[in-house]
């Protein structure tokens, strides 16, 4: 199949474990379907499980361009997919994030753990450090986030985080918003 020539490309981080409730299976399609009718493509962790699988097959159907990046060993744990149009096999973590930034335009979180919550963290602190200035959204359409939200408020209130930092994360509620706030 013929790719359409692509404009953006949205790096997303979101979870792999297959135990998550099918709701966030659709919430990753939705993406998927959504940057791919942006023409944009997708870069994501590689894995064809749970909710990277879905929304990389989204992105595909829609005509997106995907490239996986994934640790070697994690290749059969998050099952690597074989559907990426470039699969990356790298070394370790640290190579995987670095080859993703780089190749992104905007970083885009969906609900996830620890994994999702640690990849947020980078790019958002280097965002607010001025090492980058791609969007950085995060997209919590039922409070999934809502705890981490108000530890971070709180390391604001106590003078731990600054506004900066504060203004350097885009908090959306609808896929629509979170693909609108990439964009920018």
């Amino acid at each position: 199949m013929e790719r359409r020539a692509l404009s953006r490309t949205l790096c997303v981080y979101c979870g792999s474990n297959d135990a998550v409730p099918r709701g966030y299976l659709d919430l990753a399609d939705e993406v998927g379907a959504g940057l791919a009718a942006r023409g944009w493509s997708l870069v994501w962790g590689g894995s064809s499980a749970a909710m990277m699988g879905a929304v990389a097959r989204a992105a595909r159907r829609g005509g997106a361009h995907t490239v996986g990046v994934i640790p070697r060993g994690l290749v059969e744990l998050e099952r690597a997919d074989p559907g990426a149009d470039e699969l990356l096999v790298v070394e370790g973590m640290r190579e995987r994030k670095a080859l993703m930034d780089d190749r992104a335009d905007a970083f885009l979180a969906l609900p996830g753990g620890l994994g999702t919550c640690e990849e947020l963290f980078e790019v958002w602190t280097s965002r607010y450090l001025g090492m980058h200035a791609k969007p950085v959204v995060l997209l919590d359409p039922d409070d999934h986030w809502d705890g981490l939200l108000r530890w971070v408020r709180e390391l604001r209130s106590r003078g731990f985080a600054t506004q900066t930092a504060m203004d350097a994360l885009v908090v959306t509620r609808t896929v629509d918003a979170a693909l609108d706030a990439c964009a920018r």
